[in-house]
């Protein structure tokens, strides 16, 4: 497969199951390898904390400083998780966004199928100091555009062009972003001339149906957002038609009964995995994301189309002798 080509729509959302189909394994061998215990151990501390946390609330029975007392008794158990959770985080997120990346562009440049994860850890290491700077420029100055933005478009909904403009803009800013972030990370572009870059590929003609590559983008993202919207609703629904079941079958014990005791079971338990399986599954679909987003900046590179152009006019003839 190259990656490296003008794609149609079509092809923006095919070849993305084609990547995985020629690349999925290793490409997840690699992804898990690297991040494999963050992930675990993220999922992990999410099922025993929102465990804990749903049954100190179902516990409160309307005490309104049941909670203050709660963190006052626990303050520093919490404080001590917090810290540890927001190192996995940060671990996590340098894995999460660089490795696509990363990974997309050794395959574009070299072409190999058997990529190893001392490579890719190599390449990463690499990049930590960029990721940083990408990281607050996107905290900084394109989540504050993003958020006044919405903002409006949420006031304008009074009378329904906000959420039109609400459909158009999300994707579009997704756009922006995953295209600074696979131009920053694949090229040695400054932040600011890759995030210049971002918005020029997809807002540039955006009227002009004959050049404008925003539409092509745009839709390709939507259908693919919906498409993992789906299978992560799957996932979704099981825990809630657990709670809801198990809130119709848990036998009336008058007031004295306890309305947590049906999470500290075996149902509760298995609602509990449920939601980790769900997060686990959408931070493995995710990935499905940022591909697609890599064949749409591959899609805009046409200065690197010339370039395989010349090399495949190159080759031509060279078999004959």
């Amino acid at each position: 497969m190259q990656l490296v080509q003008e794609r149609k729509f079509g092809n923006l959302i095919s070849d993305t199951f084609t990547f995985f189909k020629e690349y999925g394994r290793n490409y997840f061998k690699n992804y898990f390898a690297l991040n494999g215990v963050l992930i675990l151990l993220f999922v992990l501390i999410f099922i025993f904390g929102y465990r804990e946390f749903f049954m100190q609330m179902m516990n409160a029975n309307g005490n309104t400083y049941f909670f203050q007392s709660y963190f006052q008794d626990n303050n520093g158990m919490l404080i001590l998780g917090v810290i540890i959770f927001g190192v996995l985080i940060l671990a996590m997120s340098i894995v999460m966004y660089t490795f696509p990346v990363l990974y997309m562009k050794r395959v574009a440049e070299t072409g190999d199928r058997n990529i190893k994860p001392d490579q890719m850890l190599s390449d990463i290491k690499s990049n930590i100091g960029r990721f940083f700077i990408f990281l607050v420029g996107m905290l900084f100055i394109v989540l504050p555009l993003m958020l006044v933005t919405m903002m409006l478009s949420s006031f304008l909904m009074i009378i329904l062009i906000g959420f039109f403009l609400m459909i158009l803009l999300m994707p579009a800013f997704i756009n922006v972003v995953n295209f600074t972030l696979f131009d920053y990370f694949t090229t040695k572009r400054k932040f600011f001339d890759s995030l210049s870059y971002a918005m020029r590929v997809n807002f540039a003609n955006m009227f002009d149906s004959g050049k404008a590559k925003f539409w092509k983008y745009w839709a390709s993202t939507v259908i693919m957002f919906i498409l993992i919207y789906i299978v992560l609703t799957i996932f979704t629904l099981v825990p809630y038609m657990i709670m809801v079941f198990g809130f119709l079958t848990v036998p009336e014990m008058g007031t004295q009964q306890d309305p947590s005791q049906m999470f500290s079971g075996a149902l509760g338990i298995f609602m509990f995995l449920m939601y980790g399986v769900s997060m686990l599954a959408s931070l493995i679909l995710y990935n499905v994301m940022y591909v697609q987003a890599g064949l749409q900046y591959y899609d805009s590179r046409e200065d690197l189309h010339r370039k395989v152009d010349f090399t495949e006019i190159d080759t031509i003839g060279q078999g004959e002798f």
